[in-house]
C-alpha cells in the first residue's frame, strides 16, 4: 500500500470546477508504469470517484510523452518464482486492468494523451471512454514484440469499432500515430501541437452540461460490455501463460540490455 505522500508524488490531483485533472508523474521515466504508479493512479481514480463536486476526470501525463507502458526493470524482469506467485508481471494491487471497474458512481474519465503511448498505457487509453491524442502522437501495442501477446488490445480496439485497424496493430506491434487511429475510429479527437489539454477541456466541458446521472448511465454500461468482453479474451489467454516462455524472457532482457533479442524458439 502506498501513502498519502507517494500517492500525490505520483499522480497529481487538480480540480477545477467539476472536472478534475489526473497527471501521471514519472517524467524521468517517461511515466512507465510501475507497481507504485498503477496503485497511485487507482487511489486517484478512488478519490474522485468520491468527490461529489467532481463530475469528469481527465488523465494527461508530465513531461515528454503520456506513457511508455509497463516499468520492464521491474515489472517484467522478475523471477520465474515472483511471475508464478504473482501469477503475471504485476504486482499485488497493481492490475492495471481493473482501473475503471471498481467505480460506484461511474463518472466519465477523459485520456489526454502526446508524445508516446505504448504497451500498458495503450489499454488505460482505450479504456478510458473518450480519448483525445496531440496530432502526432505514437501509439504501439509492445506486448506483441516483448512475447505476452495482445489480444486484450485486440480486444478494446474492438470494442471501439477499429477491428481491422487493431488486429493488424495488434499483429504488427509497429508504431502507429493518433491520426491512424482517429481515422480507424479508434480515438475522438485529434488536437493540434500543444494544445491537447485543451481540446480535452473542451470536450469535458460539452460533456458536463449534461445532467451528471444520464451521463453516467452511459458510462456504466459502457465499462460493463468493455469489461465483460475483456474478461472473456483473458479466461482463453490467461492459461497459456507467456510471461513464463523463453521468449518473453528473451525480449525483456533484450529491452533492458538495449540490444536486439536473439532469433525466437517459440517456446
Amino acid at each position: 500500500m502506498l501513502d498519502a505522500a507517494q500517492v500525490e508524488e505520483l499522480v497529481h490531483y487538480e480540480q477545477d470546477g467539476n472536472i478534475v485533472t489526473l497527471t501521471l508523474n514519472r517524467p524521468e521515466k517517461l511515466n512507465a508504469f510501475s507497481d507504485e504508479l498503477v496503485m497511485a493512479l487507482d487511489a486517484r481514480l478512488r478519490q474522485f470517484d468520491a468527490e461529489q463536486e467532481a463530475h469528469l476526470a481527465i488523465i494527461t501525463g508530465n513531461g515528454r510523452a503520456f506513457s511508455t507502458g509497463a516499468d520492464v526493470h521491474q515489472r517484467q524482469l522478475r523471477s520465474r518464482e515472483e511471475f508464478e506467485r504473482l501469477g503475471g508481471p504485476q504486482g499485488h494491487g497493481a492490475n492495471s486492468g481493473d482501473l475503471f471497474v471498481k467505480a460506484v458512481n461511474w463518472k466519465p474519465v477523459i485520456a489526454c494523451a502526446h508524445g508516446y503511448v505504448m504497451g500498458l498505457a495503450v489499454g488505460i487509453v482505450l479504456e478510458c471512454d473518450l480519448i483525445v491524442a496531440e496530432a502526432g502522437t505514437q501509439f504501439q501495442i509492445t506486448e506483441t514484440s516483448r512475447g505476452l501477446g495482445a489480444p486484450k488490445y485486440w480486444g478494446l480496439m474492438h470494442y471501439r469499432q477499429a477491428g481491422a485497424f487493431g488486429t493488424e496493430m495488434a499483429l504488427t506491434g509497429r508504431f502507429f500515430t493518433a491520426e491512424e487511429a482517429f481515422e480507424a475510429g479508434a480515438i475522438n479527437r485529434v488536437a493540434p501541437k500543444g494544445q491537447h489539454l485543451e481540446v480535452a477541456r473542451e470536450l469535458a466541458a460539452e460533456v458536463c452540461k449534461n445532467p451528471p446521472l444520464s451521463v453516467r448511465a452511459t458510462v456504466r454500461s459502457r465499462r460493463w460490455y468493455m469489461h465483460r468482453q475483456s474478461q472473456e479474451i483473458m479466461m482463453h489467454s490467461a492459461p497459456l501463460k507467456l510471461y513464463l516462455t523463453e521468449d518473453f524472457h528473451e525480449a525483456a532482457s533484450a529491452f533492458a540490455e538495449k540490444r536486439p533479442p536473439k532469433p525466437f524458439k517459440g517456446r
